[in-house]
């Protein structure tokens, strides 16, 4: 006979004194199923959530203990271990396995779920919080990326792109096929850089997203790009923008008017929305872009260490120099804080000597600026 008030007063959806048969697995993922409603409550994305539980899992098998078992010391033996391996985790990536870790472990203490005393009463120990200031990665520096993540030179951004064009016109003298795709590829990273855009974001856009500026209407359908995939913070859904097209870089509605109505539609005749098809009418995926930046930028004989993502660094650093004021370099990027949009930033020396040339003919004299 169901005992409602057992029902009523557990967290578990339980039977009254029915027990399974591994009773541990099952107050563990049923510890997970609770945790991933809540966050669901606070509108985290699915991918977010999955993301979590899944290394809470990987967390658990390493310790081989359950959650009411573990101790600060498996914490810093996880974290140990990962850190000092043959490929250790960045310490922002370790941070944020730590900040799971600490989300997970407070989601069992709160008082309103019950899982405290659930766990004392079955297990005979009661979970606790593992992460604490003394034994977790602060956060000490605003950029913690790798150092080598730098944005390209002027020679570089011509090295590689002259390179992506090659490509294309070498596949059409040897007579191969691959010309359109080609031709796309080295259209999807010049945009990348034009518009400052993350890989997801370049990858995401449909040809609607291609938009008139009526600021700048001799860039006819190509003065801005609506950005519908930015990147979420805090468990919010894609973050919207809109980035201009600036005139440094007009080159690039020539490059797009060109793909869009010659390119496209002859590489995938079904090309649907997406802005960059492949022949089989699909989107682009985020891995091919990663493979065919790095094939392109090791065929142009460019450092290593450089990614897609430096493109983006070096739209910032551009924008900078180019004089255009932090704000607008913020809000074309999509950074919250300006002081996402400055570590974003690497000024050459020769912006460099021009401010410190304008500063010198302010105070002393155009003349003496250059004595």
């Amino acid at each position: 006979m169901v005992d409602n008030r057992e029902m009523a007063a557990s967290p578990l959806h339980v039977l009254g004194n029915v027990r399974p048969l591994d009773e541990p697995g099952f107050i563990f993922d049923a510890m997970l199923q609770g945790w991933d409603d809540q966050q669901q409550s606070r509108g985290l994305a699915r991918d977010t959530i999955d993301v979590r539980t899944s290394f809470i899992r990987r967390f658990s098998a390493y310790c081989e203990k359950l959650p009411w078992e573990w101790a600060p010391v498996d914490l810093e033996d996880f974290s140990i271990h990962a850190l000092s391996r043959a490929r250790p985790l960045a310490k922002s990536t370790m941070r944020g396995y730590q900040v799971m870790v600490r989300a997970f472990c407070d989601f069992m203490l709160d008082p309103r779920y019950g899982w405290a005393g659930e766990c004392e009463k079955r297990f005979g120990s009661a979970p606790q919080q593992i992460c604490h200031d003394w034994n977790t990665v602060k956060h000490l520096a605003e950029y913690e990326g790798r150092p080598e993540r730098r944005a390209l030179t002027y020679d570089e951004l011509e090295r590689f792109f002259t390179y992506a064009d090659g490509r294309i016109e070498t596949i059409i003298q040897v007579g191969r096929k691959g010309a359109l795709a080609a031709l796309r590829d080295s259209q999807i990273f010049k945009t990348a850089y034009a518009y400052g855009l993350r890989r997801a974001e370049v990858a995401g856009l449909d040809v609607a997203d291609l938009r008139p500026n009526p600021a700048a209407p001799g860039f006819g359908t190509y003065g801005c790009v609506e950005v519908r995939w930015g990147k979420a913070s805090r468990g919010s859904g894609p973050r919207r923008r809109t980035v201009l097209t600036v005139p440094e870089l007009d080159w690039v509605v020539e490059g797009l008017q060109q793909w869009v109505q010659e390119g496209r539609g002859r590489l995938a005749t079904d090309a649907g929305d997406a802005l960059w098809t492949t022949e089989r009418a699909t989107r682009v995926s985020l891995r091919y872009l990663d493979d065919r930046f790095a094939e392109i930028r090791d065929g142009a004989g460019l450092p290593r260490e450089l990614s897609l993502h430096c493109l983006r660094h070096t739209y910032v650093t551009n924008l900078i120099e180019w004089g255009y004021s932090e704000r607008f370099v913020q809000d074309q990027v999509g950074h919250l804080y300006a002081s996402t949009t400055a570590i974003y930033t690497s000024v050459g020396n020769d912006y460099k000597n021009r401010v410190i040339a304008r500063a010198l003919s302010r105070i002393y004299g155009a003349t003496d600026a250059h004595t």
